[in-house]
């Protein structure tokens, strides 16, 4: 069962809780571009099915555009870092104000257009545990300073301050393999822990079930490699003192 929330900021969120009277880890579940769909719903549900609270918050609350033809993808709400950084300051913090929360293990995940939101939030701030990008966060632009992004992805990943896991799809036009290969290289050369997964056959937005490149198969295993990767963080199997690198993918020769 979900919940709807208004923050201080007047900023909305669903919360999903697991069905117990334990405290439990958390995660602040990131929207697509399209804002909070069904898909998001759903998210933010399997994640409270899986045991860990779930947030997600409506990062989109400034926009005064027309919001049917944003989830249409006819218009774009674009984010900044800095306005991202202060929603994901005020989620993590009302998460922290939940009895049944355990503030220690939260982790963050960024889907689509928000991948690039948990990377920049663990560079500036030291409260997750993990972070989680689904098919986005690397995108040729965000290696190039903008108005609204002054900072390159590249110039936020040395400081990240937690393990990431990254799953990419193998045939998504959006982030190339090399881009993919490009974001290892700068984590293993600042000394970040992390798993980078290479979805088979999988084109941009494959786990999406709403949409029209939806891959079920993809999809499972992606969430499979996910809450493997949350249960390896939140039960402290993931050394922390260490710094780990995991990486697998599954690429056919033509296109590797």
């Amino acid at each position: 069962m979900l919940e709807e929330v208004t923050l201080n900021s007047g900023m909305t969120a669903l919360i999903g809780r697991p069905s117990t009277e334990e405290r439990r880890p958390a995660v602040m579940l990131l929207h697509e571009r399209y804002g909070i769909t069904q898909h998001t719903r759903d998210m933010t549900e399997r994640l409270a099915s899986a045991g860990y609270v779930s947030i997600a918050p409506d990062l989109f609350h400034r926009f005064t555009g027309d919001r049917e033809a944003l989830v249409r993808a006819e218009v774009r709400c674009e984010l900044t870092d800095e306005e991202s950084i202060t929603d994901l300051v005020e989620a993590q913090a009302y998460l922290g104000s939940i009895p049944y929360v355990d503030e220690e293990n939260i982790a963050c995940i960024g889907v689509c257009q928000t991948g690039r939101q948990p990377l920049v939030y663990s560079a500036q701030q030291n409260g997750l545990a993990a972070t989680v990008v689904f098919h986005g966060g690397i995108y040729p632009r965000e290696w190039k300073a903008d108005a609204l992004r002054p900072l390159t992805i590249d110039s936020y990943l040395p400081n990240l301050s937690c393990p990431v896991l990254g799953i990419f799809g193998e045939l998504d036009e959006l982030i190339p393999l090399d881009e993919v290969r490009r974001f290892r290289e700068h984590l293993e050369k600042s000394g970040r822990s992390y798993q980078i997964r290479i979805v088979r056959d999988a084109p941009h937005a494959w786990l999406n079930d709403t949409g029209e490149r939806y891959r079920p198969e993809a999809a499972k295993e992606a969430w499979r490699v996910m809450v493997s990767f949350l249960e390896d963080i939140f039960s402290a199997r993931w050394d922390r003192s260490r710094v780990l690198w995991r990486f697998e993918s599954d690429t056919s020769h033509g296109y590797a």
